[in-house]
């Protein structure tokens, strides 16, 4: 499930409940609709409320990372679990991203 809210050039998006191949479509579709706003520059993803992500959750974080750096845009990761933490830092995440308190 994908909630959001736009401050001036930021958007957050907030993801909760399981982030899996199939929800991931879905998410992938609606962030990329949000996304054709040119005005957005720095793209933060609260996971604070995400249960399990598996690889296409990860997928879904670093082609929105591409997509930000075309538009020299940032990416960043807050609300994370230490066990969520460990996944993506396995992932290689925080060498694209960063990760707020």
């Amino acid at each position: 499930m994908l909630c959001y809210e736009k401050n001036r050039n930021t958007l957050i998006v907030t993801l909760s409940g399981e982030l899996d191949q199939r929800e991931a479509s879905g998410i992938r579709s609606e962030l990329d609709a949000l996304l054709e706003d040119a005005q957005i520059r720095r793209l933060v993803f609260d996971l604070s409320r995400l249960r399990f992500m598996d690889s296409s959750g990860i997928g879904l974080i670093i082609g929105r990372y591409k997509r930000m750096r075309r538009r020299n845009g940032s990416v960043a990761v807050r609300g994370v679990s230490e066990r969520m933490g460990r996944i993506l830092d396995m992932a290689g995440l925080f060498q694209l991203v960063e990760r707020l308190a």
